[in-house]
């Protein structure tokens, strides 16, 4: 104890008694070995001489860290060094702790390593969407459902609350609450149920302003997200550069991960190895590949015209079955198809169709990425070309409401006031009791119904996904699986076989889920919920199903780094999914009777009456002038110009990238020439001593001694010749020599005399004495100069 404790304060002495030159000197060692420790990995080291570098390195730190402060500020420093040192150690732990909340990102992993990127790519983005969607949720349920539950007006107690009386003794079925009639459609779920009050409850909340906001904020929230990820997916995949360089080297001795501890992690990690093989080699063989342009032309061609003829029959076949529906609504006695006609033909055509256009697309014969692109695309016509559809047909049928709605609206009005007036005929003394809301007469209530077809949509929708994925895939399975043995031919090779995981089919139903949703949320407000629900069970069911049921592509590719053509196209459903949207708050009337704008013009009208009653006068003035179109034009104008600039400079950097790219490529390809030349640069040289009369002009001379001390110093004793372009030792590169020339080498020799005077030269046109070239060749020169030596 005692000795250690001296050794302490002889330590302590000896920081004490630095001075500035050996603290300074003191501090840049240690910056240089916490360089050290930070670059470790990058180091061409063995692990053994790097964990001993490691290790020393971390306890000279340890050790002298502290001892860079100055009497009472040392402690100070020491404590700021632990406390940094902390801080790191947090950061990286709630990093990790980050990583372990994301969501299914285990399963996400597991599906990657058996299936490659381009199915884990949907996963991910089925993620993404169910983020984006809970939050859509939280916006709806807090400030429009919640605000009506706890604070509107109870069930029953206004009509537009109550069930018709006609409609009660069968509100509770399962057939009618199956197609969101009865208690379902006078419920929160619609836009019906809520009431037009200014404001509810003790906090004057102002419900019709809050749902108003709520529908147009839905879209806003959403184009925000969308447009920030494609630009953060865009600058993670800027800087990536090509993978053409070694690309078969890099994933052969850099792919495994020396971390993993588990077995199963390892046959995970095992398995993405093989996969991520797999995928370069597809690409490689793409990029070989030689075709018939012609022919391979004439294919795509009429490829196209098929689909395109695939897409007008189911455009008009729509058409047709929602003007037939129409007709149905009419009659009394309609079965169940005949109700469900619509969802049925819309459901059965995004089943049957993708499946064709991928028959139809093996005639064009495009790289898989390239194919799954325009597979993606041609789908994606067919869901919109079928949803604008739909919406036209629906639009019809709302311009009929309308038509009806005002008759309706005249004959309540009539009814009300006979009523009383016949009440306070019998009576004038009691005041007239008020109508039973069940007896009211009840107008169409057109969004209730538009709202219900949406949902009807996303429901049916949901079950035909599930039930193709119980069918088409787990049955199919099941059949492969156990009688294959008893079959008369390979059911896994053959037809059935087991099932792949469709990409572009999932991926657009999806989107054209999602648009359904931006669509309908208005006039339903609970289908966002529903949505949650459908994305929360979809990751489960279908991670289970193409683990157990799938088999991975027989050609395996790589996914693009960004989802940005999943995002783009996501985005053109959010633009198109807004117009009718716009269309009904800005064009069409609300209905009298229903809905939170029940009574107004038009939807908009709540903006305008809480500016005049809320707000200072001024306020009214400045939202008038921002909305005249004096202004408004000039603004588009200028956002127009803006965006243009900004394209044109975005333009412009990815030219100079490009160059830039071009330039170190150049550069590579250079070095790696000037590096493994060696036959080349070998003949080069031959043919130049070739090219010499006789060689003559090649001097004896002795061996280069910067060759000598470099085998010396290397414990080589191989034999160096000094014959210029001659090639060096394995191992050793090309012995290229600066100093060739055709004359003698200048003799190394200390000069101490003057030179002596010239020999006399002959005139011009005379013979000269002796030839040009080294000593010993012809006879000797006139004369010598001093300070040269003779030759021996």
């Amino acid at each position: 104890m005692s000795s250690s404790s001296s050794s302490s304060s002889s330590d302590s002495s000896e920081e004490e008694s630095m001075s500035e030159g050996e603290m300074a000197r003191l501090m840049e060692e240690v910056e240089e070995k916490k360089k050290l420790i930070s670059n470790m990995r990058n180091k061409p080291w063995r692990m053994k001489r790097r964990l001993a570098a490691l290790k020393e390195a971390q306890q000279f730190v340890e050790k002298f860290e502290g001892a860079l402060g100055k009497g009472k500020g040392r402690k100070l420093y020491a404590y700021k060094v632990m406390m940094t040192k902390k801080w790191i150690k947090f950061k990286r732990d709630f990093d990790n702790f980050k990583t372990a909340c994301i969501p299914w990102e285990r399963k996400i992993k597991e599906v990657e390593s058996h299936f490659g990127s381009s199915v884990a790519s949907y996963f991910i983005f089925l993620r993404w969407m169910y983020g984006m969607n809970l939050v859509l949720f939280g916006f709806t349920f807090g400030l429009v459902v919640i605000p009506e539950v706890l604070m509107g007006l109870p069930y029953g107690s206004i009509p537009r609350k109550t069930v018709p009386r006609a409609e009660q003794p069968t509100a509770m079925d399962f057939s009618v609450l199956w197609d969101f009639n009865g208690y379902a459609k006078y419920s929160v779920l619609f836009y019906g149920y809520y009431n037009n009050q200014r404001t509810i409850g003790f906090l004057k909340f102002r419900l019709p302003l809050s749902y108003l906001m709520v529908g147009v904020g839905t879209f806003g929230y959403s184009l925000m997200v969308v447009i920030r990820t494609m630009a953060k997916n865009a600058n993670e995949s800027g800087g990536d550069g090509e993978e053409g360089e070694f690309n078969f080297s890099w994933k052969m001795f850099t792919s495994w991960d020396y971390l993993i501890g588990n077995s199963e992690t390892a046959d995970n990690k095992f398995a993405s190895i093989t996969t991520s093989f797999k995928e370069s080699i597809v690409d490689e063989e793409e990029n070989q590949k030689d075709e018939n342009i012609h022919l391979r032309r004439f294919l795509r061609v009429l490829a196209n015209v098929l689909i395109l003829c695939s897409l007008g029959g189911s455009g008009y076949l729509i058409y047709f079955v929602v003007k037939r529906s129409q007709e149905f609504a009419k009659m009394d006695n309609v079965g169940w198809y005949e109700k469900n006609e619509v969802e049925i033909v819309m459901s059965l055509l995004g089943l049957v169709c993708p499946p064709l256009f991928e028959s139809i697309a093996e005639l064009e014969d495009y790289h898989p990425r390239i194919a799954l692109k325009w597979q993606l695309g041609r789908i994606f016509a067919l869901f919109l070309g079928n949803l604008y559809t739909f919406l036209f047909a629906l639009f019809d049928e709302v311009n009929q409401k309308l038509d009806e709605e005002e008759s309706i609206k005249n004959a309540t009005i009539w009814a009300t006031n006979m009523y009383y007036s016949n009440y306070t005929g019998n009576s004038t003394a009691v005041t007239p009791p008020p109508i039973n809301p069940a007896d009211v007469i009840r107008g169409p209530c057109w969004e209730t119904t538009v709202g219900i077809e949406f949902v009807k949509l996303t429901v049916s929708d949901i079950q035909v996904t599930y039930i193709t994925i119980l069918v088409g895939d787990f049955l199919r399975a099941v059949i492969v699986r156990f009688l294959n043995y008893c079959w008369c031919w390979d059911l896994e090779a053959g037809f059935p076989s087991y099932g792949e995981f469709d990409i572009s089919g999932n991926v657009l139903g999806l989107v054209f889920n999602q648009g359904m949703i931006w669509m309908g949320a208005f006039y339903a407000p609970g289908l966002v919920g529903i949505n949650v629900l459908r994305l929360l069970t979809s990751m489960y069911y279908q991670c289970w199903a193409v683990m157990s049921c799938n088999v991975p592509h027989e050609r395996v590719f790589k996914a693009s780094k960004s989802n940005n053509f999943y995002m783009g196209l996501l985005l053109l459903i959010l633009f198109l999914s807004l117009l009718p949207v716009v269309y009904t708050i800005m064009t069409l009337p609300p209905s009298f009777d229903c809905g939170p704008f029940s009574g107004k013009k038009k939807m908009f009208d709540v903006i305008t009456d809480t500016i005049e009653l809320d707000f200072p006068a001024f306020m009214g003035k400045l939202f008038s002038y921002a909305a005249n179109p004096g202004l408004i034009i000039p603004a588009v104008l200028l956002m127009v110009l803006a965006i243009y600039y900004l394209n044109s400079v975005s333009k412009a950097y990815q030219n100079s990238n490009i160059e830039l790219k071009k330039k170190m490529q150049m550069q590579r390809d250079e070095e790696k020439n000037r590096r493994n030349n060696k036959d080349s640069t070998n003949s080069v040289m031959k043919d130049l001593e070739d090219l010499l009369p006789n060689k003559s002009m090649i001097a004896n001379k002795a061996p280069d001694n910067s060759a000598i001390d470099n085998k010396k110093d290397q414990g080589n004793s191989q034999k160096v010749t000094g014959r210029p372009g001659a090639a060096a030792p394995k191992g050793a590169g090309v012995n290229l020599q600066k100093e060739v020339s055709l004359a003698a080498p200048n003799p190394r020799i200390a000069v101490t005399r003057p030179p002596g005077p010239r020999a006399p030269r002959p005139l011009p046109g005379n013979p000269r004495l002796a030839p040009p070239g080294p000593y010993g060749r012809g006879p000797p020169p006139p004369r010598m100069g001093r300070g040269q030596p003779r030759r021996q």
